[in-house]
């Protein structure tokens, strides 16, 4: 199923909010750049709670402005489509991620073992709400636009495994490598979403993906 997008809207000049943002005060820079951020994640927040309830279906732009607390011309500044704000969504997910493998580093021995321990705190955290979960999943495959959840993955996983090595660094093997690896995930994600795999079976099919992906890098 093709996930609908939303239709992009011209910004209302009567905005009070647009009004506010587009006119620069002295010294005001960073008040604005503060309450933009807060006002986005507003947004976000609002989008996944959505969709966590109801699918990316239930992420109409009008509804996700309302339930921010936001003009819909403001949402769409912001966004102007809905699989911007899908991308926007994953991206909070990961950034939720990232900051859980900061805070509590794998400490397994190889470099399969620390990808596989990442992987599977992904997935515990993404099954926690099984509804954002499958529209996010489903919806990054359907895109028509480009995403960073691959890329992003990569990264993730070549800096757990090899020793904080970045994309920048990595050989194209390397990243080819770590790329298939979070694809495998992915697809296996998807199956565990409808019901053909289990926790347990996801783990043992992710430990001998990885263990063989990446057994050189």
């Amino acid at each position: 199923m093709r996930t609908p997008h939303g239709t992009t809207a011209a910004p209302s000049s009567g905005d009070a909010e647009g009004a506010m943002e587009s006119h620069a005060t002295p010294g005001g820079n960073s008040v604005r750049t503060r309450s933009q951020h807060q006002r986005r994640k507003r947004i976000v927040q609002a989008a996944a709670a959505l969709a966590s309830r109801g699918g990316v279906e239930a992420m109409q732009m009008r509804t996700v402005a309302e339930r921010a607390g936001v003009a819909l011309g403001t949402l769409y500044r912001y966004f102007p489509s809905k699989m911007d704000l899908v991308v926007a969504v994953v991206g909070e997910e990961i950034d939720l991620l990232e900051s859980s493998i900061e805070r509590r580093p794998p400490g397994a021995s190889t470099p399969s073992s620390r990808a596989v321990d990442v992987l599977m705190r992904a997935t515990r955290g993404l099954m926690r709400e099984p509804e954002l979960a499958d529209a996010l999943i489903r919806s990054l495959i359907m895109a028509e636009v480009q995403t960073p959840f691959g890329d992003r993955m990569t990264g993730l996983l070549l800096r757990v495994s090899a020793d904080g090595l970045t994309l920048e660094q990595a050989s194209e093997e390397q990243r080819d490598l770590a790329g298939s690896l979070a694809s495998v995930w992915v697809q296996e994600l998807l199956e565990m979403l409808r019901g053909r795999r289990t926790y347990d079976q996801i783990q043992r099919r992710i430990e001998t993906a990885a263990a063989r992906l990446l057994a050189d890098i």
